[in-house]
């Protein structure tokens, strides 16, 4: 039996949404003061239910690729969009990665007796109902899904169209997975209709909705910024940067190049933009690059690039300042590590960034200066997710600065209230 009616069936958007925002609210309830025990029995049915339906995700993943290609979408939407039997089982072990961290709801930190005699410190609760926008990755739909549950959240989900068959089917298996733990099936709900209405209604619903995690392209969050009256944890693009300092190691520079390039091209932790320092660059840049064009990536440099590197072609300013999502690197040989943090400061998204160098106060200083969610020290911007922090999955990877930065995992879906205990003290 379907929970839910199809697009064809949704005449009314905002009556519709609406009546998802009630639901939400209701079951957030429940789920807030849901033991960690029923949590994560859901999560791991949910994991079951992946892995014994695998085929099934596969053959309405294929449905939404197909006509994802008759649309024309692009190839690093078509990269996001597309389900293996590899990510599958990645879906179902990172849900499983969730369940086994603690639970961090009604944890008290920070007790400090004051000369009152009370003690004061924070509990940790659920933000409560969490609206997720997010293009393509229908991976979203689970990870969200587990992230939400275990944080004792209840989530709006809301996928693209390109996704819809997929995120279907994972709803229904969340759905499934909610009842078998004897938990609200409200508690994850799955917009199911492609009508671009639903957004506006999901944003503007302050009596409903706590907050909105986006994901998703420049188009979306612009609209997002402009239109939204939820709060939000925004993520903006990602163009990320590696610089390979005049103290790094040549075999090691190439390699994390390679990989932060060229693993995956549509992912907002893949590097877009390399600097290298003067003193260098004369032997550190010619094999980078021969081993960047050797895998199909085009090169657009600053003048002294293109002197070591005859296939590179002039660089831009838009170039500096672009996440390509695609195989095209910008870079640019600077002064030193001063000219790096600068350059990355004014061109970079505030997402990942990556120094390579043997040289102790250069790395501990890129570490402090560089603005970015994440900042790194002889490793690929690559690592800059969930499952590679240790968080199980992520809701989404926030350039903001205000409660939440970087890979959003459980205690980014969590807010800390004041907690008092006393022994009858009044105040004089």
């Amino acid at each position: 039996m379907r929970l839910y009616p199809t697009s064809r069936m949704i005449v009314d958007i905002q009556q519709y949404m609406t009546t998802l925002g009630s639901q939400a609210r209701e079951a957030s309830r429940s789920i807030a003061r849901a033991d960690a025990n029923a949590k994560n029995s859901a999560l791991f049915a949910l994991a079951d239910a992946i892995r014994r339906n695998f085929s099934v995700l596969l053959e309405e993943n294929r449905a939404d690729l197909a006509a994802a290609r008759a649309d024309g979408l692009a190839a690093a939407m078509i990269d996001r969009l597309t389900l293996t039997e590899k990510s599958v089982a990645g879906m179902a072990a990172g849900i499983e990665q969730v369940a086994a961290l603690p639970d961090p709801v009604g944890e008290i930190t920070g007790l400090k007796i004051r000369p009152s005699g009370i003690q004061v410190g924070r509990m940790r609760v659920p933000l409560g109902v969490v609206g997720i926008i997010y293009e393509a990755r229908p991976g979203v739909t689970a990870d969200a899904a587990a992230l939400c549950l275990k944080s004792g959240n209840a989530a709006i989900l809301r996928g693209g169209s390109e996704a819809i068959r997929s995120n279907r089917a994972i709803a229904a298996l969340v759905r499934e997975s909610l009842a078998a733990a004897g938990l609200p099936r409200h508690a994850v709900q799955v917009v199911d209709t492609t009508d671009r209405a639903a957004v506006g209604c999901l944003i503007t619903m302050r009596e409903h909705v706590d907050v909105i995690v986006p994901r998703g392209g420049k188009g979306l969050i612009s609209r997002l910024l402009a239109e939204a009256r939820v709060p939000m944890i925004q993520h903006l693009d990602g163009n990320c940067h590696v610089y390979l300092d005049d103290e790094a190691d040549a075999a090691m520079s190439a390699r994390i190049v390679e990989n932060a390039k060229t693993q995956r091209y549509g992912t907002c932790n893949t590097a877009e933009s390399l600097l290298v320092a003067r003193a260098r660059a004369g032997d550190l840049l010619p094999p980078v690059a021969a081993m960047l064009r050797a895998r199909g990536v085009e090169i657009r440099g600053c003048a002294e690039t293109r002197a070591l590197v005859e296939e590179a072609l002039p660089a831009s300013e838009e170039d500096y300042a672009s996440e390509f999502l695609a195989p095209i690197i910008s870079v640019k040989v600077v002064d030193g590590i001063d000219e790096a943090i600068a350059h990355i400061n004014r061109y970079g998204s505030h997402h990942t960034d990556s120094i390579v160098t043997g040289n102790y106060a250069r790395a501990l200083r890129f570490l402090r200066e560089v603005d970015s969610a994440s900042v790194m020290v002889n490793a690929s911007t690559r690592f800059a997710d969930g499952f590679e922090y240790g968080l199980g999955a992520e809701i989404g990877i926030s350039t903001d600065k205000i409660h939440a930065r970087g890979p959003v995992g459980l205690e980014g879906l969590t807010s800390q209230k004041w907690v008092v205990l006393g022994t009858g003290q009044i105040r004089e």
